[in-house]
């Protein structure tokens, strides 16, 4: 069996530590990148380049920015009052998808896991409290994943933030539009009772 060349076995190595891409897909994409033009490899690169030396932390939220601040907290328009928790950027990218909340955010950069060894200190959590006690908010809602882990660090930091006189509130769970009971698992069925509503 033929050898691989250096330059493509360190690609398929390099390839292989993106999360979900095994040996066989690493070698795949490989494959794929080898057989692309010239031009289109390149924009790859570029565009991985860029985004190692232009992407950072917005100072004030911590979403993904491109300069001080994110595009969400330079927006004017947005309530500065209501300010939403969440725990990565794909988290607040999905909100923002809804088209609903127009609010500020707060990105804590994950969730408390003992387990994995991260605790508050690994996260943004102290530049949250400080954020909430120093500023004007009326109302911080607690979107974090429905996890033990989610739902622990929500908890925590609304132990942290109890005497700050803002109203703390967390996403509405339960069943979903168009679904049915019998198919809705126990957790599900649980948030749905207990966060019941008047008609």
């Amino acid at each position: 069996m033929p050898e691989l060349t250096e330059s493509v076995a360190r690609l398929i190595e390099e390839l292989a530590k993106l999360p979900g891409i095994g040996k066989k897909s690493a070698e795949r994409l490989a494959y794929h990148i080898l057989r692309q033009h010239e031009a289109e490899a390149l924009a790859l690169a570029e565009a991985i380049r860029k985004v190692k030396q232009n992407v950072r932390y917005c100072k004030t939220c911590f979403n993904l920015a491109e300069e001080e601040n994110c595009t969400i907290c330079r927006d004017t328009s947005r309530d500065p009052a209501l300010l939403c928790v969440v725990e990565q950027p794909r988290d607040l990218i999905a909100l923002e998808q809804t088209g609903i909340y127009r609010g500020v955010y707060h990105v804590l950069l994950g969730r408390i896991a003992p387990l994995d060894g991260i605790g508050p200190e690994q996260l943004t959590i102290e530049a949250l409290v400080h954020r909430v006690r120093e500023g004007s908010f009326r109302e911080v809602i607690m979107a974090t994943n429905p996890t033990v882990e989610g739902d622990g660090t929500s908890l925590y930091i609304s132990n942290l933030l109890g005497g700050t006189g803002v109203r703390i509130t967390r996403l509405a769970r339960g069943i979903t539009s168009g679904s049915v009971l019998e198919f809705a698992n126990k957790e599900i069925l649980t948030d749905a009772i207990s966060g019941r509503q008047e008609l």
